[in-house]
């Protein structure tokens, strides 16, 4: 009989920007704990995008099953977030299927259709709105985050939609999440401007418009809702995380306000697209980056990180 120990793997040393690549949930419990200041991220929506890679969040078979996944990431996630650090989340909606399976193009919309989409969820009804965000949100509250504030990404240049029996949908749902009951947040950073030309606290509907999404990723949020969630929560020099990085927004984002970042991504086409467009941003002196390739090994005791400065395609 043969006897083994299982060692964990080690934890990273963090001391500059990374990109990661690979399964978040094999890469985050390599983070160290408390090494960043905020998290700011997009994860895939549930039944509206298909990826086409293995192992990819958002087709799972019940919407219960998605929101248990998310849960446990950002469960992992709080143990890398200081103390005072703040959680900023953007997440959307969609409708059941109709249990069809599938999801027919939108003229209006090309992007829409799907060939695999899960079914109705049991307790809804065809045609139902999901409910993604708040059952969302209310399952991280229930986990142990301080949910602090729903904000409304308002889209003035929403996608239109062909649908005539609901209004087009033209807003999405941004939440903001403690770790503690104290925390930073430097609301001085993202005031507005008022009617009378002075300003006042931020209120908490955003009017922001999409932009053209980084490189070849779909469903990218824009930097200008990004920013705000740096400033109010993170100071210069300080780590912001992104679990979902896709094409780089957040990277981008921190590298132009002088913020170091971690980010984890597990298309290795994004992480290509989104290192190219952080190499046309001048490095300035308090920012590095580099990207590592992560990837199981034999030995769990060794890291599974590579340097990878060019490009790699499978």
């Amino acid at each position: 009989m043969n006897r083994s120990k299982i060692l964990a793997p080690s934890k990273m040393e963090i001391s500059q920007s990374l990109v990661l690549e690979g399964d978040v949930s094999e890469v985050l419990p390599r983070l160290p704990d408390l090494s960043v200041q905020c998290i700011i991220t997009s994860p895939p929506y549930w039944g509206l995008r298909d990826y086409g890679i293995h192992g990819q969040i958002g087709l799972e078979t019940t919407l219960a099953a998605y929101i248990h996944k998310l849960t446990g990431v950002f469960a992992e996630s709080r143990r890398i977030l200081k103390p005072d650090g703040l959680l900023w989340l953007n997440i959307g909606d969609g409708f059941t299927s109709g249990n069809r399976g599938w999801r027919a193009p939108d003229k209006k919309n090309p992007n829409r259709a799907m060939s695999v989409r899960p079914d109705n969820p049991p307790d809804l009804k065809d045609k139902d709105l999901l409910g993604v965000p708040w059952r969302l949100a209310f399952a991280l509250q229930a986990d142990g985050w301080y949910l602090r504030s729903d904000i409304i990404w308002h889209k003035p240049n929403a996608m239109p939609e062909s649908v005539k029996d609901r209004p087009t949908r033209a807003h999405e749902y941004l939440f903001m999440f403690a770790k503690e009951e104290k925390y930073t947040y430097h609301g001085e950073a993202v005031l507005e401007e008022a009617e009378d030309g002075r300003t006042r606290n931020r209120r908490t509907v955003w009017s922001i418009n999409t932009s053209r999404t980084n490189g070849n990723h779909i469903a990218a949020f824009p930097e200008d809702l990004v920013e705000p969630c740096i400033l109010a929560s993170t100071k210069p020099g300080d780590f912001v995380f992104d679990p979902f990085f896709g094409c780089g927004t957040v990277g981008l984002a921190c590298r132009r306000l002088n913020r170091q970042f971690i980010g984890i991504e597990l298309d290795p086409q994004y992480l290509d697209e989104a290192m190219e467009l952080l190499e046309k941003q001048p490095l300035d002196a308090t920012t590095g980056k580099r990207r590592l390739r992560y990837g199981a090994q034999t030995d769990a005791n060794q890291p599974a990180l590579f340097e990878s400065p060019g490009k790699r395609r499978c």
